[in-house]
């Protein structure tokens, strides 16, 4: 039901005004969804229930948050991970507007493509900014879409302060890495790599290579099934990669 009211949707309402009103839209949508069976700690409604996707992802109805954006800002609380300057590559909405608004950090987020709303359009293989500035970067599902990755995780390494940290997150596969440069066109790129866009799969062992031949200290997280999970949507088993200068 949600795809479909949410396509006819976008074919009657301008997408700016869509944007603008976002917030507007999903309240009165999630009227229908209030409840006290879970939690979004995003944006701190209660709800009867998760909206469950094609894919089995759970979203919040109120802020349009997935179970990854609510466990990265589980995570960025735990681990004190919210001051300073903090550098966020393609942010989804739920995240941007949580973040935009939190006061202990200097906020930069960053689109380059202008499919996401943002402040900054960096390249992140050439990040206009000056070397050890940023306390924190949340790089989640970007480096699988990028060709030159490994310039790419030499310039998070040049903008990162020494000891702040880095969020990683794309999707994972077993063994090595899958990657091959002669696959271009988005069907054979769905067919190879699970998306139209996507350049490689990484393996969690491969993308931790690379990251510590670039110079990071990384720690893979993985986080299973567990209590919290059924009140909060998270989906379990999920990777995060935290990589440290």
């Amino acid at each position: 039901m949600y795809s479909h009211i949410k396509r006819s949707i976008k074919t009657i309402i301008p997408k700016k005004f869509l944007f603008n009103n976002e917030l507007l839209f999903r309240n009165v949508f999630g009227l229908f969804y209030k409840g006290s069976t879970h939690h979004c700690n995003i944006c701190a409604k209660d709800l009867r229930t998760f909206i469950f996707l094609k894919n089995k992802d759970l979203l919040c109805p109120f802020c349009g948050s997935l179970s990854r954006n609510r466990r990265l800002w589980k995570i960025l609380n735990d681990n004190k991970a919210l001051h300073g300057n903090l550098l966020h590559f393609s942010p989804s909405r739920s995240l941007f507007r949580k973040l935009k608004k939190t006061k202990s950090i200097n906020y930069f987020s960053s689109d380059f493509e202008n499919e996401f709303i943002a402040d900054y359009h960096f390249d992140i293989t050439a990040i206009d900014q000056e070397s050890n500035k940023f306390d924190t970067i949340i790089c989640y599902h970007i480096l699988e879409h990028v060709v030159d990755d490994k310039k790419a995780m030499g310039e998070l390494y040049r903008v990162l302060k020494p000891n702040g940290s880095i969020y990683i997150q794309t999707p994972f596969k077993n063994g090595d890495i899958y990657e091959d440069y002669s696959i271009k066109s988005p069907e054979e790129r769905t067919k190879h790599f699970g998306q139209h866009d996507h350049i490689r799969i990484y393996s969690v062992i491969g993308l931790k290579s690379r990251l510590e031949n670039t110079g990071f200290r990384v720690i893979i997280k993985t986080f299973e099934k567990e209590q919290i999970d059924f009140k909060n949507g998270f989906v379990s088993p999920e990777t995060v990669l935290i990589a440290t200068k």
